[in-house]
């Protein structure tokens, strides 16, 4: 009985050696390597680079690159910052103690100009504040900076202020006619 326990376990121990090798080889493996081998590198454009680092001189450096397989090209350029050099030619005068000055110099951004409208305090203009430079501003609104939501309300009122009255129009071309026909004698 004792031979039967052992060839049974002998048997068995077969038996899962043999189940657990055929597993192994019951799929199949699967390994696919694909690689690219490049033998040079590929052309660039390279922008130049645009030193940028002091704020004090109001520029923008801007470039930009295009690149091909045959041809490069990669360019440059500096972009005046208009609001940065007026911010500090104002900040300059007010350290002067040029206020007026500063805030007149602001003035030509027509943002700046549209709130200080806004505020009920007009711009100052032509040594005029308060005021007198609320009337400068209306009989010349051809002065206000474009880009102002104004200057349209402004130039609108003039025109209707500047209507001819009674036969002006006729007396103008009256003379017009008669110095062509005296230059045509």
């Amino acid at each position: 009985m004792r031979d039967f326990k052992f060839l049974f376990f002998v048997y068995l121990t077969v038996l899962c050696i043999g189940l657990t090798s055929s597993q192994k080889n019951s799929y199949a493996e699967t390994n696919t390597v694909s690689s690219t081998v490049v033998n040079n590198t590929p052309p660039t454009a390279n922008a130049p680079v645009i030193p940028n680092s002091n704020s004090d001189i109001c520029k923008v450096g801007v470039g930009g690159s295009v690149q091909n397989n045959v041809l490069g090209l990669a360019t440059g350029v500096l972009i005046d910052d208009e609001l940065c050099q007026l911010l500090k030619l104002s900040k300059t005068q007010f350290a002067f103690g040029m206020k007026v000055s500063a805030v007149s110099i602001l003035c030509q951004d027509p943002r700046v100009w549209d709130s200080m409208t806004d505020a009920g305090t007009p711009c100052p203009v032509r040594g005029f504040i308060g005021a007198e430079a609320a009337q400068y501003w209306s009989d010349n609104p051809s002065e206000i900076p474009d880009g102002s939501r104004y200057k349209t309300e402004y130039v609108a009122q003039v025109k209707v202020e500047e209507q001819p009255k009674g036969d002006i129009n006729a007396i103008k071309n009256f003379g017009l006619i008669a110095l062509s026909m005296l230059l045509l004698l």
